[in-house]
């Protein structure tokens, strides 16, 4: 049956008090004294100094991990869903059947080869902060770290944890339900991106979708990208603004 989907981005949760993907204190912008934020956030990073990745997953990501959803993700909650955010707000909100193709910020999986489902596991996150480490003390925070994901020198397949979240140097698979997103795209009868750059490779799947089975696409962002592309509806406003407007139609 044909439904409308909804994608979302990091313009969604920005009114919960997390930075947006790329801003001038987004994830992605801020890296450790060493690496940048591209150089930490890959498999190879993990693979070759897992140390130093933990470290800087630990305090970029999961200083959020109890951060709360706002009125977009309420609004979100019986809506066919896919999110680009690993934050879990949709959950928390109560949507039980969302996509989160990027991974989930408190959870982790068994390492392996990136085609093999592995478990889903909750991330060792509250452990940590129960031991009460200084945020600089780096190195009793790394031992910590490394203890809990289960690494030695190297992590090795089938035993260390790995962040249950997608990696530049990643692909989609079906671990993060791919071909439950590619279904979803595929019987939309309308596709609304929300709060999202159009920066990565799940809104350019999207919109190839889209644009071949002549659906309906709308974009909610109140800087909203031009993708010249016809036919699209730009409603140039916040995702709160937009369900404000759309309760009220």
């Amino acid at each position: 049956m044909k439904q409308k989907l909804f994608i979302t981005g990091a313009g969604v949760s920005k009114s919960s008090g997390i930075p947006t993907f790329r801003g001038t204190d987004g994830f992605w912008t801020i890296g450790s004294s060493n690496f940048t934020p591209q150089e930490m956030a890959t498999r190879k990073m993990y693979c070759e100094n897992p140390s130093e990745f933990l470290l800087w997953y630990y305090k970029r990501f999961a200083s959020y991990r109890h951060i709360l959803p706002n009125e977009v993700h309420f609004w979100l909650a019986d809506k066919n869903l896919i999110t680009q955010n690993i934050d879990g707000l949709d959950g928390k909100a109560g949507n039980s059947e969302y996509i989160s193709i990027h991974g989930r910020l408190d959870k982790v999986t068994v390492f392996q080869n990136q085609d093999i489902i592995t478990p889903i596991e909750d991330a060792p996150w509250d452990i940590i902060a129960s031991e009460k480490i200084d945020l600089n003390d780096n190195v009793k925070l790394k031992k910590l770290l490394l203890e809990l994901f289960k690494i030695k020198d190297h992590p090795e397949y089938g035993r260390s944890l790995k962040p249950f979240v997608l990696l530049f140097d990643e692909y989609y698979t079906e671990l993060y339900r791919m071909s439950e997103a590619e279904r979803a795209m595929q019987f939309a009868d309308s596709v609304v991106f929300m709060g999202t750059s159009f920066s990565v490779n799940i809104t350019s799947i999207a919109l190839r979708y889209a644009l071949s089975n002549n659906t309906r696409i709308e974009i909610i962002d109140p800087d909203p990208i031009d993708l010249n592309i016809s036919g699209i509806k730009y409603h140039k406003m916040t995702a709160s603004e937009y369900i404000s407007e759309f309760d009220h139609v």
